[in-house]
């Protein structure tokens, strides 16, 4: 089993603006998967979708080898997850919520779960409906934690959260996979923060996968390249051109942004009369938006 989740063509039409078109993708085993995209990307929807709480149309789900929702008593009891609305009781205390939380999950940890009160600077006696959005954060991240969980899927766990708290529980999260090895899925519409801790990631646009591929890919494969003498049309390039741009100065130029870049391709320009004049890193951010802007149809298409 190589996978930890695996989506094959899975489709689910909320109504007429919104669906999930087709959508594959895999998440390897003992990976950090960030799963990018903007607010109403589908994220969530898939991640509705691969744990049980709504049926596709069509296409096959499989988390840890396991089949989705046929064996999903099983599986729950092995993942750990932190949905984007949170899921505790306010008129519980902190210590209470746990021993709720714990009657479910045999593989509960209860000496763990007290060491991470602890070190999330948590007090047992509080009630939830009096924490900060931080502890809130917080509780959620120890609750997932706690399970001893094969596979963490985690949405949008820092958003809204002060750059303390969310450096707080992504260590957490952190000492944890290098601990046990297991599989982090986290979804985020915050590039930068997943940048630091993730080995892949998948892209979603308009319930669209867009691009899935290791960081380090995403990262030094999409570079903006500056050009003299440019063909009209790209004669068969080994990298995907996703935009073109006129440049500004004397004779013909433009800037193209490409990916899958490897610095041999240099050569592919000499054989097409073409100067390569510059090739220009882009950070993580830059190069998520120039991959939904190619994405995306020059009509107004709607999802």
């Amino acid at each position: 089993m190589n996978s930890a989740i695996e989506l094959s063509h899975v489709s689910w039409r909320a109504d007429r603006s919104f669906a999930l078109k087709e959508l594959s993708l895999r998440v390897p085993m003992g990976s950090i998967y960030g799963f990018l995209g903007p607010n109403g990307s589908g994220k969530t929807t898939t991640i509705r979708a691969f744990m049980g709480m709504l049926r596709p149309d069509s296409g096959e789900i499989r988390l840890l080898g396991m089949s989705v929702p046929g064996d999903m008593p099983r599986i729950l009891a092995r993942v750990g997850y932190v949905p984007e609305r949170p899921h505790v009781y306010p008129a519980l205390t902190v210590a209470e919520q746990l021993r709720y939380h714990a009657s479910f999950f045999p593989m509960w940890d209860g000496g763990w779960a007290g060491e991470l009160v602890d070190r999330l600077g948590l007090d047992p006696t509080r009630k939830i409906a009096r924490m900060s959005k931080g502890e809130t954060g917080k509780l959620l991240m120890l609750l997932a934690l706690a399970q001893r969980p094969d596979l963490l899927v985690l949405d949008e766990p820092t958003d809204g959260l002060d750059p303390v708290v969310r450096r707080d529980v992504l260590t957490a999260v952190l000492d944890y996979v290098g601990e046990t090895g297991a599989t982090v899925f986290i979804s985020s519409h915050l590039v930068h923060e997943l940048e630091r801790i993730c080995d892949w990631v998948g892209v979603m646009d308009r319930g669209r996968l867009v691009t899935e591929l290791p960081m380090t890919h995403f990262k030094n494969g999409i570079k903006r390249i500056r050009l003299s003498g440019p063909p009209q049309l790209p004669l068969d390039p080994p990298f995907t051109v996703l935009s073109r741009k006129h440049a500004n100065g004397s004779g013909p130029s433009e800037t193209w942004v490409v990916q899958g870049w490897r610095d041999p391709m240099r050569q592919y320009f000499e054989g097409v009369g073409v100067t390569l004049r510059d090739v220009v890193d882009l950070d993580l951010e830059e190069s998520f938006v120039e991959l939904l802007r190619s994405s995306r149809p020059d009509s107004s298409e709607r999802s």
